[in-house]
């Protein structure tokens, strides 16, 4: 991955890492409810409990992700989950091979806070490394995975269980308890060197095979061309005889979103067992606030899963087109979803039956007049989208289930910005919509549903 870089080298910071929230932590009420989306408010969210933060390391997920050395202040988390399209960061959490071993900015509150803004976590240990790889040790603490062929390798193996029982101890530390992934983080190395691999196969598997003893999913780090064919390799050639990862986390900076590499085939830690680091070290701005950041596409679990709605039951509510309602021409199911929403609106009391009657254009005429539209008969383009958006203006983004995403997604198509069903979740093709539509109205094209883009939505626009 990691910082430091052969090419962006890190300086360590001396900062001591403070965990006085540990006992706060640990009294948090467990609740079975999915992570929260916080909206745009720019107030401090509830902390989050224990079992939502395992369920959002990583947890079921589709979208992108970043990490970066030191995790970042609160102030620029907060910008970034408004503004940037990120919905998931790394944060090295254990390991003696770290840069940033000290950590100003973590602790058990900040992972809380995180989870309870609706960040994913990507808790990341970086420790022994292989016996080839020329950049470690650095430290007078640190160590690399032995070679030494006597027994099988079993300092190798035995380094593996002891490590995990540290990245365990820190990650539980943090608040990031069982169930969480945790992501071994084993840099480049010369595959071709029998000894080195051998060992550093044998160090991940019981690694692999002592975290998830208490209670994590194993996750592992590695580049394309060498890491991560290693244990490919292992899992097509030799199947069985080492515990492999539950999920990988390639690193192949080739500048392709998605989880592919020619290093390995596509079968393998599928479906849902793959991401991928896709760009290295560079910087990135959003909301002002620049952080220089690797940059990772996540496909883990089941994927992003739409959350039901449960508007309006019966009433389709999601269609391509939005088409002006008139008293002389009114598509039956369209006036369906106007009698509907008006409804939840409060100026419709009346039947939901199609019908574009006196009664539903009086509600059509109440609810544009409390929009500051014109009253007016027929009911048009703006107002679908209006109506389409209308609602809380929290920050959704690629990977995001929300019953805000049903709205943005009805009222993209009613605006003319795209043509997709409206799934409940945000996936590419909403992404492209949201740009399509900042584009048009020639605000900061992000892929992101930001506060100034649902104000536009809300506004007709």
């Amino acid at each position: 991955m990691r910082r430091p870089r052969p090419t962006h080298p890190r300086p360590t910071r001396t900062a001591h890492l403070l965990l006085t929230a540990l006992a706060l932590v640990l009294a948090w009420p467990t609740v079975a409810s999915p992570p929260a989306t916080a909206e745009t408010s720019g107030t401090t969210p509830r902390l989050a409990s224990q079992r939502q933060v395992a369920q959002a390391t990583p947890g079921d997920f589709t979208g992108y992700g970043f990490d970066q050395c030191l995790a970042p202040t609160q102030s620029a988390m907060d910008t970034w989950w408004k503004k940037s399209p990120f919905s998931a960061v790394g944060i090295y959490i254990s390991g003696d091979s770290r840069a940033c071993r000290s950590q100003p900015n973590l602790s058990p509150t900040w992972i809380a806070t995180q989870v309870a803004r609706g960040w994913r976590l990507l808790p990341i240990a970086l420790g022994p490394q292989a016996s080839c790889q020329p950049r470690f040790p650095r430290y007078s603490d640190d160590f690399k995975i032995s070679a030494d062929t006597k027994n099988g390798y079993a300092k190798a193996a035995a380094q593996g269980a002891a490590e995990a029982d540290k990245n365990a101890a820190d990650a539980t530390a943090y608040g990031i308890g069982a169930g969480s992934t945790i992501w071994y983080d084993l840099e480049g190395f010369d595959l071709g060197n029998t000894h080195c691999r051998e060992s550093a196969l044998v160090f991940v598997s019981h690694w692999v095979t002592r975290i998830k003893q208490h209670g994590y999913v194993a996750g592992f780090y590695s580049s394309a061309s060498s890491g991560i064919k290693m244990l490919d390799d292992a899992r097509r050639l030799r199947p069985g005889q080492f515990a492999l990862p539950d999920r990988i986390w390639i690193a192949r900076w080739d500048g392709a979103a998605n989880t592919s590499t020619t290093y390995i085939p596509e079968d393998g830690w599928r479906p849902g067992g793959r991401m991928k680091q896709y760009l290295g070290g560079h910087n990135e701005t959003w909301g002002g606030v620049t952080i220089n950041i690797d940059s990772n596409f996540i496909d883990l679990g089941a994927g992003s899963v739409a959350v039901p709605e449960g508007r309006c039951p019966g009433t389709r509510l999601g269609y391509w087109k939005y088409p002006t309602l008139s008293p002389t021409a009114a598509q039956a199911t369209r006036v369906k979803v106007l009698q509907c929403l008006l409804t939840e609106q409060g100026t419709y009391s009346g039947p939901v039956n199609g019908a574009y009657d006196p009664a539903t254009i009086a509600a059509a005429r109440a609810w544009q007049a409390s929009r500051k539209f014109t009253p007016t008969d027929t009911f048009e383009k703006r107002h679908w989208t209006a109506l389409l958006s209308a609602g809380a203006r929290t920050t959704v983004k690629r990977g995001s289930v929300d019953e805000s995403v049903h709205r943005l997604q009805r009222a993209l198509n009613a605006a003319g910005a795209g043509r997709f069903r409206a799934t409940g979740v945000f996936d590419a093709k909403t992404e492209a919509a949201v740009r399509a539509y900042q584009s048009r109205l020639r605000i900061a094209v992000s892929g992101v549903a930001t506060s100034q883009t649902w104000n536009k939505l809300q506004r007709g626009l």
